[in-house]
């Protein structure tokens, strides 16, 4: 397992184990704006845990998004793959006139970043869409960033051709939606069986990457996936957790989940709601 420094942005401590709280898509609060450049430099300067989604374009280069299409997320219109960066220039993130963030500006945006700093870049294109030249444009841009950068991914095939331009980055995997497939059809022995398969193949993954209510799901039918991932020297990241009424805190409902999450001592969750997770954590222990 690839040592990370100590964190130093939100993360909640308990019984001796430290889980970090990530902020989902560059979001501390789900107020703040989508794939935000200041809350991205505000986790820097904290020494927080980030993550962000990323489009291939037409020219092998990345715009931090998440759909496919530009509508939605921003005034432009068409599939983000048809797009150039000379396309991009003049569009806008949806609800105010911040521009787009290119992969061309990451890699001077992390300059900047604390130490303890971790930004996820979570590929959302498999392998066939990013192809040699999206590869390619990676290692030109990142070869010189240090391990402030974990590449995540569901495509493996992806996730290897990183691994062999970029060996210095973290890499993450998300075997979720196959997971789930193979539950159904072949239960749970047939799941962890295939994990640790994963786990030992040819990514050689730092972070497994799970859908939380997956993980509880298994735990209580006797599969620990954390604990399996952890026995192979992986940390896992419980996806996405995000408390309904941020400032009441936790729901009877929710705390019983975050409970028996946290019983599992998952290395990361994921949430768009940080501080008040780490909030409402501390009135119920207190209280």
């Amino acid at each position: 397992m690839t040592r990370l420094l100590d964190g130093q942005g939100l993360e909640i401590l308990h019984e001796g184990h430290r889980t970090r709280l990530k902020w989902h898509r560059l979001r501390k609060r789900f107020a703040d704006p989508l794939f935000s450049a200041e809350v991205m430099a505000e986790g820097f300067a904290a020494g927080a845990s980030m993550e962000l989604d990323l489009r291939v374009r037409a020219d092998g280069g990345f715009v931090v998004l998440h759909d496919e299409d530009l509508e939605g997320e921003t005034t432009g219109h068409g599939p983000i793959a048809e797009q150039r960066l000379s396309d991009l220039r003049d569009i806008r993130m949806q609800g105010g006139e911040r521009p787009l963030i290119l992969s061309e500006d990451l890699a001077a945006m992390l300059q900047a970043a604390h130490p303890a700093a971790l930004l996820q870049f979570d590929m959302k294109d498999d392998y066939e869409a990013v192809g040699a030249q999206g590869i390619a444009h990676l290692a030109a841009h990142f070869q010189k960033i240090s391990a402030s950068v974990i590449v995540s991914a569901g495509s493996l095939d992806l996730i290897v051709a990183v691994k062999e331009k970029l060996p210095h980055l973290l890499r993450g995997i998300d075997p979720t939606d196959k997971l789930y497939d193979i539950r159904q059809a072949g239960g749970w022995k047939a799941v962890e069986i295939e994990l640790r398969a994963d786990l030992r193949g040819p990514t050689e993954p730092d972070t497994v990457y799970l859908h939380w209510p997956l993980i509880l799901d298994a735990a209580k039918d006797g599969l620990d996936m954390i604990a399996l991932c952890q026995g192979e020297g992986k940390r896992v990241d419980a996806w996405t957790f995000t408390l309904k009424h941020p400032e009441a805190g936790f729901s009877e409902a929710e705390w019983r989940n975050f409970q028996a999450l946290m019983a599992l001592k998952p290395d990361q969750i994921t949430t768009d709601e940080a501080p008040a997770t780490e909030r409402a954590w501390s009135r119920r222990m207190v209280g």
